[in-house]
């Protein structure tokens, strides 16, 4: 399922214990990175239009243990992050996120579970995860699908292991 033994699943310390480490990346850097594979993945939807809903809106998104936060908007046909208050949020763990950019897990069970927590405003939060349920999956690059599919996997084996669930 997750490729790594449990006890060596045992070793990988909580997400809340790197998150002093991911606060070291400048929000500059984190900011370029996260423009960067929106870019790639979202490619078809962003030519297509299908994002256009977005225009001048903002979406937070925040990795609660991570205690990492962006806003996100659509300007001239780019997703870029902005300092700006976000309209909607979507709140989670670093693990039940890439499980469901991953497609590991459903946003229906997460939302339902209060894994995944959507706040603000609602309307536009569930256009954008709506666009996001029906985006066919072989428009991901293929590098993109290994990397969600295998660290969803990797961070819920080590979850399972860390909580003794594995």
């Amino acid at each position: 399922m997750h490729g790594l033994p449990v006890p060596l699943l045992k070793l990988v310390p909580p997400p809340q214990r790197l998150a002093p480490l991911a606060r070291l990346i400048p929000s500059v850097v984190q900011a370029r990175l996260l423009e960067q594979m929106m870019a790639r993945v979202l490619a078809m939807p962003i030519a297509n239009g299908d994002l256009d809903f977005m225009a001048d809106r903002r979406i937070g998104i925040e990795v609660s243990d991570l205690e990492l936060r962006w806003v996100v908007t659509l300007r001239e046909r780019h997703l870029i992050v902005v300092r700006e208050p976000a309209e909607a949020t979507v709140r989670g763990s670093v693990t039940d996120l890439m499980l469901l950019a991953g497609r590991l897990e459903d946003a229906d069970t997460l939302f339902f579970q209060r894994r995944l927590v959507l706040t603000g405003d609602v309307e536009l939060g569930l256009t954008a995860r709506n666009l996001l349920d029906r985006l066919p999956w072989e428009t991901i690059p293929l590098g993109f699908r290994i990397m969600l599919n295998r660290g969803g996997r990797f961070l819920r084996g080590a979850r399972e292991a860390y909580h003794g669930c594995g």
